[in-house]
């Protein structure tokens, strides 16, 4: 395997090691969902 086909290969896997991170982050991330229609105001807890 060349050193450049290596490289692109770990730049890959940083890529995706990144996104996978940034998922879960996004998945643990608790909070209050507060939402205002016609119907009044709707107070939610994720």
């Amino acid at each position: 395997m060349s050193r450049n086909m290596l490289l692109i290969l770990i730049g890959v896997l940083v890529v995706i090691a990144a996104g996978a991170s940034y998922l879960y982050y996004q998945e643990r991330q608790s909070g209050v969902v507060i939402k205002i229609d016609e119907r009044g105001i709707t107070i939610d807890e994720n």
